[in-house]
């Protein structure tokens, strides 16, 4: 089974890509994460076109937005909302047998400091929120989380760790939660399973570069997360970097892992 997640940043945007997307990647799951539509005007025969025929839809006009796209068929369809907000971060869906979370972080803002910014306590707050109920599901079934986390947790996750500690995504207090997340339920950072963490990556690029191949400021703020007892079937992962120069670009870049 292959996993797949793109923060799609506007999914009518993105309808010529998704093919070329499918070719490379020929995900069975695909979670995308700010579709910016509401479920009605979701193009939902695009995708049935390339086999995902089970679709499972959370979105809202212009903001935010989850969608699980599936070959296999999907059961259990859930929607969690968290902060009191119903803005369409996290949906959760199973395909044979494993829990499927499709899952967005709110952004945070620009300013580091819940006092100033109510963005930013949102985050924080939100993190504390999945965190705690992801701690009391226990261990009784495979799951996955993948989806845009709006945080890079390693210093090789930035361009630069020292210059990045102060910017939202990559301050020490967003990867303390980060790392309590990880902790609830013992997740696997899958793709850090096959790539060292000296080494650096990315999946995201701002569009404020006017040549983001050269500048390379990136940060690796989406991620596929497994429970322990996935870890002996991961088989493989990729970023689709190439991707981020596609037109129009998406920020993003899909991230795909492979189940054995």
């Amino acid at each position: 089974m292959r996993l797949a997640t793109w923060n799609v940043n506007s999914v009518r945007l993105r309808l010529d890509q998704l093919g070329r997307i499918d070719q490379d990647l020929r995900p069975d799951v695909l979670c995308l994460q700010e579709t910016k539509v509401t479920d009605e005007l979701f193009p939902r025969d695009a995708f049935a076109s390339l086999g995902f025929i089970h679709q499972a839809l959370l979105g809202q006009k212009s903001y935010n937005g989850v969608a699980i796209l599936s070959r296999r068929p999907l059961a259990a369809v859930t929607v969690r909302n968290w902060c009191g907000r119903e803005d369409c971060r996290h949906l959760v869906a199973t395909v044979d047998g494993l829990e499927v979370h499709c899952l967005y972080i709110p952004a945070g803002g620009d300013i580091p400091d819940p006092a100033q910014n109510e963005k930013f306590a949102h985050k924080l707050d939100f993190l504390e929120s999945v965190t705690a109920w992801f701690a009391g599901l226990g261990n009784d079934r495979p799951r996955a989380v993948l989806g845009d986390f709006n945080i890079a947790p390693l210093e090789s996750d930035v361009w630069s760790h020292r210059q990045m500690l102060k910017v939202v995504s990559h301050t020490p207090v967003e990867i303390a939660k980060a790392a309590e997340l990880q902790k609830s339920l013992s997740f696997v950072d899958a793709v850090r399973h096959f790539v060292p963490e000296t080494q650096r990556l990315s999946t995201w690029w701002s569009y404020r570069a006017a040549d983001w191949t050269k500048s390379d400021r990136g940060r690796r703020l989406d991620h596929i997360w497994v429970t322990p007892d996935l870890k002996p079937r991961l088989a493989v992962a990729r970023i689709l970097t190439d991707s981020r120069g596609w037109t129009p670009p998406s920020d993003h870049v899909p991230v795909m892992v492979e189940l054995a």
